[in-house]
């Protein structure tokens, strides 16, 4: 099949299973797995580079995006000291748990790190569209769960480079090893900051005085691709350097004009997102699953119950009630994106195998399912016992 038919092919059906489950009220993302799964049994298979690399240039565009559009630095200052604990709690808890589990399954030291990292990363959006349905965004917890999950895909980023590196380095991770990987991310972040703090702003005043059309939009999606292709100069993985180039972003005023913002998320979430979506769906191998069903099982319920007992513990800590701890613990269950990418990459590397990448994404898709359901139920007791 050519190129262009299948990207045809995976739009069109990414698009249309995306509206169905939206309608069901569930997020796009699962039809857009569902797209490409659907495309992988009825059509042929692809296998062209053309294909996998807009997939890679998906998951730039998704993190960039990301970093871009919802780190706001100065909220997230104020914001940080009530979550920081309760974040730290649910992401070692989580770790802990995917760590524990590839251990007992005897896999590979670098399949056990990615499968922790993959577990302790938490996609809020599912449960921000139920606080607000229930009107409880603005709550002490909504705010405090929003703060954590800015917090936690900051920490995710840190932990998914240090991963990469080592694995890429093929070599344990000694101690100065570790400080070689350290130099690596703390110099990459401190010419990142630079750039945001002296450089981009300057440059979009001079860019915005330019005459050509789109200016100002092809700059921004230029520090994307330039933030992705540093990172890999450093030896980091392109994501990375993508999500932290966001966030560097994320402060300069003429590159946060509404429309510039309108068309990034176009490009991003229009073309190159759903790619990346379906084409992870086109990896699921249901023969994987189903001769691991134990493994999936184990998958679903140690990454579940990680976020669950981590969040609700580091919330008791900095006061919240019981009731309240509990909705924290569940609305920071849920995955998608950036958890996909790090099984995405871990996979490319040949870190992951079929079987755990397969287990990982229907544990994403179960999360995205049931959380929004649990969450309700838990706002409901919270409304009724006081």
């Amino acid at each position: 099949m050519h190129v262009l038919l299948q990207l045809l092919l995976i739009l069109l059906l990414a698009k249309i299973f995306g509206e169905v489950i939206e309608r069901a009220g569930f997020p796009g993302v699962l039809g857009e797995i569902a797209a490409g799964i659907f495309f992988g049994i009825f059509f042929i298979r692809p296998d062209s580079d053309a294909l996998l690399f807009m997939s890679e240039l998906g998951a730039i565009f998704l993190l960039f995006t990301a970093g871009y559009k919802e780190i706001n630095l100065q909220e997230l200052k104020s914001a940080s000291k009530m979550a920081l604990v309760p974040t730290i709690s649910q992401v070692l808890v989580a770790f802990g748990f995917g760590f524990m589990l590839g251990s007992t399954f005897g896999f590979q030291f670098m399949t056990r790190l990615f499968m922790g990292v993959a577990f302790s990363i938490t996609s809020i959006g599912v449960s921000v569209r139920t606080l607000i349905d229930l009107d409880y965004l603005s709550t002490k917890v909504g705010s405090t769960m929003l703060a954590s999950a800015i917090l936690d895909d900051l920490i995710g980023i840190f932990m998914l480079s240090v991963v990469v590196s080592i694995a890429s380095d093929h070599q344990m991770s000694s101690g100065m090893h570790l400080l070689i990987i350290a130099a690596r991310i703390i110099s990459f972040i401190i010419i990142m900051i630079i750039l945001g703090w002296k450089v981009f702003p300057v440059l979009f005043l001079y860019v915005h005085r330019m005459h050509v059309r789109e200016s100002i939009f092809t700059f921004t999606i230029m520090i994307g691709l330039f933030s992705a292709y540093l990172a890999e100069a450093f030896g980091l993985h392109a994501v990375i350097g993508a999500f932290i180039g966001g966030a560097a972003l994320s402060g300069v005023p003429l590159a946060k004009i509404e429309d510039v913002q309108s068309k990034v998320s176009g490009v991003a979430y229009g073309i190159f997102v759903p790619i990346f979506f379906a084409f992870i769906g086109l990896s699921v191998d249901f023969g994987a699953i189903e001769g691991a069903g134990l493994f999936s099982l184990l998958v679903i319920i140690m990454a579940l119950s990680g976020k669950l007992i981590g969040g609700f513990v580091g919330a008791r800590v900095v006061g919240f009630d019981p009731n309240e701890s509990l909705i924290f613990g569940i609305g920071v269950m849920p995955r998608a994106g950036i958890e996909l990418v790090v099984i995405s990459i871990g996979r490319g590397m040949g870190i992951i195998d079929g079987e755990v990448f397969s287990a990982i994404v229907l544990m994403v898709a179960v999360s995205v399912l049931i959380s929004p359901a649990l969450l309700k139920l838990a706002i409901g007791i919270k409304e009724r016992s006081g």
